[in-house]
């Protein structure tokens, strides 16, 4: 059968490709290889080889290995014979309930299909963790402003305002009518784009009574998923892993909804340390939140020099030596940021607004790609200046340098509004 499924060779793996790179390295070992041999804990041996290599690519053994490539199997092959059926066959998986799957973007709505699902899609892809996000009168208005001036150059056609503000108008009555489908699943992993999502949507369902809420409310909010690469979230998957990961959704409970409109009234709150607060408690109804939040709140200007985590990371690369902002943005992904998960456009505005600061903290110079074509700003080259390094020295305040005027959520950053801080050392958000 043809494979219509596309290629994933990150997180698709085989038995006999690992068994391979297991001989490898124990024959590598035994040749006297420094570096293999600094891997092994005893003489070196086939099995433990097969365990570094299974504990390489996240799992806990080399039989859970053999497990998780058994079931990815099964799973493809079933969704292969799903995908020659008729488009309107039942489906197997999500046939059984009318069934809405929401989404904080676009990047599961074919997998899903490709995996066997038939239920409906609904992305709510809003920026919760920038912002603005506020409620009442008006918000919709200002999150509409705020997409068109971030966003509009990244379209084509650009961005307008008022189609914009009827997309998020249309958005949010379908997530009202949502209420009518027997059963809602919300996809999500760990950063803090889909975790912030997650708590608007869980906020939004807590408000509903009992009898209105949809029968089947579940989660499928996963931190991990083994693979040759870092996880960085479900769009990285095969659509064989959907199916795997529908058997593990679990249906929200009144514990975790509270949270989540607990946490979704902090993150309204132009007070942040109300949220700071539901991370110091550990959200254990919602394991994963903590590390979103913490890492939410980190976009706070520092107490130690002004910057916040992304615009400190970013200026620390540039300090090793000069990129284009495109490898800047593959090295906070894939290396550098403690909870990846920002979009490129997102890092897009968090870096390139530190241009409209009084004075550079960095430089920037037009560029080409790996093609030999320019591609701005992504192939702009960047260069740290020595203002730059004494920022990141905690020599000179950022703010002072009166950066734009930016949002954490729903906190207000800039000149005349309070001076919010993040303090690494007590965890917390305090006002100067």
């Amino acid at each position: 059968m043809t494979d219509r499924l596309g290629s994933y060779p990150h997180f698709r793996l085989n038995v006999e490709q690992q068994g391979k790179r297991a001989k490898e390295l124990l024959k590598a070992a035994r040749a006297g290889d420094p570096a293999a041999l600094a891997r092994f804990k005893s003489p070196p041996k086939l099995a433990e080889a097969q365990y570094l290599i299974a504990q390489e690519l996240r799992f806990q053994n080399w039989g859970a290995l053999k497990r998780h490539i058994a079931v990815m199997a099964r799973d493809r092959e079933a969704a292969l014979i799903q995908a020659a059926r008729p488009a309107d066959a039942p489906s197997l998986l999500d046939g059984d309930l009318r069934t809405l799957h929401i989404r904080c973007g676009s990047d599961l709505k074919k997998p899903l299909q490709n995996a066997g699902f038939r239920g409906d899609f609904y992305e709510h892809n809003y920026p919760y963790l920038i912002g603005p996000v506020r409620e009442g009168p008006g918000c919709l208005e200002q999150r509409a402003r705020f997409l068109v001036d971030s966003y509009a150059d990244s379209r084509d056609p650009p961005l307008r305002y008022e189609l914009v503000l009827r997309e998020l108008e249309r958005d949010e009555q379908r997530l009202h009518d949502s209420a009518g489908y027997d059963r809602i699943v919300i996809w999500s992993e760990f950063d803090c784009y889909d975790q912030l999502v997650l708590v608007r949507l869980l906020g939004h369902y807590a408000t509903y009574d009992r009898g209105r809420r949809p029968a089947r409310l579940e989660l499928i909010n996963i931190g991990e998923f083994p693979g040759a690469v870092r996880f960085i979230g479900l769009g990285q998957l095969p659509p064989e892993a959907l199916r795997m990961l529908w058997t593990t959704r679990k249906q929200a409970t009144p514990t975790m909804l509270k949270l989540g409109l607990d946490a979704w009234h902090a993150l309204v709150n132009p007070d942040p340390r109300g949220l700071a607060a539901i991370m110091r408690s550990g959200t254990s109804a919602l394991p994963l939140l903590a590390n979103a939040l913490r890492r939410h709140l980190r976009e706070l200007p520092s107490s130690e020099h002004g910057l916040s985590l992304t615009q400190e990371m970013a200026l620390q690369l540039l300090a090793e030596g000069e990129m284009t902002l495109n490898h800047l943005f593959g090295r906070l992904t894939y290396e550098r940021d403690p909870l990846p998960g920002q979009g490129d456009l997102q890092v897009r505005d968090r870096v390139l607004s530190m241009e409209g600061a009084s004075a550079r903290v960095y430089e920037r110079r037009s560029g080409v790609g790996c093609n030999g074509a320019a591609g701005p700003p992504w192939t702009d080259v960047l260069t740290i200046t020595d203002l730059g390094r004494a920022v990141l020295r905690g020599e000179v305040d950022y703010l002072s340098l009166r950066p734009p005027n930016r949002w954490v959520g729903g906190v207000p950053i800039g000149l005349a509004l309070p001076d919010w801080r993040w303090n690494r050392q007590i965890n917390d958000a305090v006002c100067r």
